[in-house]
């Protein structure tokens, strides 16, 4: 079934089945592999994107659902070599071990951002993240790179930008 995507700022057609789901297209059909799959099942986040700017969990959607939106994915944030202020909180704040749900947690602070503002308390970080699974930390360093990565979103005056 034709379905028109913008992905990372790329507007293609794709011919999907209408059981594709949205995970499976970035996965398999598109090699955009930083979006995990971790459980099938919206548990863990690790499958998050960005749709039309809100953050998604990829397994839970139909490709043919989205004709017409707009996808960011983790690889489609960085400005070629610069990481986006969140990715760089996250290397600097060690918000993340295996990094496996680390895309996942980017883009749940993407949205926090979205819907919260730049002042993100450990408090609403802690709350956010209950849709998100991180099976090597305790969270302490992933809620401090996403209340860092907010603050330089502010400065910067960085969104999404794909």
């Amino acid at each position: 079934m034709p379905t028109t995507l913008t992905i990372n700022g790329a507007t293609a057609a794709h011919d999907v089945s209408p059981a594709t789901l949205l995970v499976d297209l970035l996965r398999d059909g598109l090699g955009l592999t930083g979006t995990h799959i971790g459980c099938d099942t919206s548990q863990c986040g690790a499958c998050n994107v960005l749709v039309d700017g809100c953050a998604t969990k990829a397994c839970t959607v139909l490709a043919v659902q989205l004709d017409g939106a707009s996808v960011t994915t983790i690889e489609g944030l960085a400005f070629g070599e610069t990481l986006h202020p969140m990715q760089a909180a996250f290397k600097e704040h060690h918000g993340l071990q295996c990094g496996f749900c680390t895309p996942g947690m980017v883009m749940a602070g993407l949205e926090m951002v979205r819907r919260h503002g730049h002042d993100l308390d450990e408090a609403t970080v802690s709350h956010e993240l209950e849709g998100n699974l991180c099976r090597c930390t305790g969270y302490r360093n992933i809620v401090t790179a996403i209340a860092a990565g907010a603050k330089a979103m502010a400065v910067s005056g960085e969104t999404t930008h794909a």
